[in-house]
Formats: structure tokens, sequence, C-alpha cells
């Protein structure tokens, strides 16, 4: 092979190495301070960030997955895929192959779904979480899988200054591509 294709996979395999094993995760408490700019909107360095209605709940974490780049990451640097009602019980949840890729949630199982399809469907999701302020970034780094954690936030639409937006959904029943919540976390409580 040519010495031009070593070159090109050793910078390959150093940028991997960098991203994925050196480089350190965002440090919330470094981050710009959020300035609320009325009752429902925040700005947050060039972001605009826009409570679309309130939320809270009890929630199993299914799993959880952290975020170093992009400009999602900037924002939320880890989502939860998280289960309520029978999709908290680990008797139902544990039969399922539970994953995340690329700020989306993944099922699966073998044979026959321990309950019914459209209740996994309904009574699970996937979360992009957005730390109210480096206190509660501390507080989320520490919700690991299987946790049962109590949220408590919005549900809000980002907006960058060039047009750039991220919203969340505002539906429990919906499925697929927009189906997310992105939720600005205010308090996070262990049960």
């Amino acid at each position: 092979m040519s010495r031009k294709y070593y070159v090109l996979l050793l910078i390959a395999l150093l940028y991997a190495t960098w991203t994925y094993v050196f480089k350190p995760s965002p440090n919330l408490a470094d981050m710009p301070q959020s300035t609320r700019i009325s009752e429902n909107v925040q700005k947050f360095g060039s972001y605009t960030i826009t409570d679309l209605e309130q939320y809270a709940g009890e929630f199993r974490i299914l799993r959880r997955e952290e975020y170093r780049s992009g400009r999602e990451a900037e924002l939320s640097p880890v989502d939860f895929a998280v289960g309520w009602g029978k999709m908290a019980d680990p008797a139902v949840y544990q039969k399922l192959d539970i994953s995340q890729s690329g700020r989306w949630y993944f099922w699966r199982y073998a044979n026959e779904p321990p309950i019914p399809r459209r209740e996994i469907e309904t009574h699970s999701a996937n979360m992009h979480i957005i730390p109210a302020n480096a206190y509660v970034a501390d507080q989320l780094k520490k919700v690991k899988k299987d946790d049962l954690v109590y949220l408590k936030g919005a549900l809000v639409e980002v907006q960058a200054e060039e047009g750039w937006h991220w919203r969340s959904s505002l539906s429990r029943e919906d499925t697929g591509n927009g189906a997310c919540e992105l939720m600005r976390v205010d308090e996070v409580r262990f049960l």
C-alpha cells in the first residue's frame, strides 16, 4: 500500500482516539450561563431556548448515551432512554435489547414482546437532556442505567441565530423521526 494511505489511516486513528478516548466530556460549569429573557424564553450562548410546556415525571433509565461532538452536544451532552408504567418494570424492559445511537433509541425482542408493542412505544422514549445549570449537570452525570429518577423541567425548542433549530415532541404516542423529547432539566431526584 502507498505511504499516503498509511498517513491518512494514522490521521483517522489519531482523530478517533482523541474524540472517543482523550477528549473530555463538555464541562457544563464552564459553559456560558443562561439568561432568562422572559418567563418562557432564555438565552444560552448564541441559542434561544423557548419552553413549549412544563414536563415532569418518574422515569426508569433504560439506557444512557453521552455525546461529545456536534452542535446538539453543546446543549445536550446526554440522552436518556426512559420508561414509565410497565416499561419501568425490570421484569419487562430487561427482556428487550435496548440500544442508542445517533440520538435515536432502539429496542427489539426475541420471539414475543413482553408487553404489547404499542405499549412499549407509548411508555418509553428517548430524551435529549439539556441541564439547566452546572449543579443539575453534575446530578445528571450520576444517573445510571436502571436508576429510577424524578425529572422536572420543560420540553423546549432551541433556535440558533443563523436559523438552525431543534424542537421537542409534545406527544407521548408518536414514534420515529421527531418523536424524541428535548427536555431542559431543572431538577433531578433519585427515587
